[in-house]
């Protein structure tokens, strides 16, 4: 099964704002669709290309711990 970057990677070079993860079924967005919105939105979000800007200092905590 691929890796998550690898599907990541997959989902951007297709054009696609999003893709299934495969453990959760969960629509994860890509970078691509967290840069057409423009800001961190603040839930911490796998590919953040903002550096989770928005995001509490408690879950940035959870972030690194990971």
């Amino acid at each position: 099964m691929s890796s998550m970057k690898e599907l990541h990677q997959r989902a951007c070079d297709n054009d696609q704002d999003s893709y299934i993860d495969p453990d959760s079924g969960y629509i994860v967005l890509t970078s691509k669709a967290h840069l057409k919105r423009g800001i961190c939105c603040g839930n911490a979000c796998r590919h953040c290309p903002f550096e989770y800007i928005n995001v509490p200092a408690a879950n940035k905590e959870k972030l690194n711990n990971q």
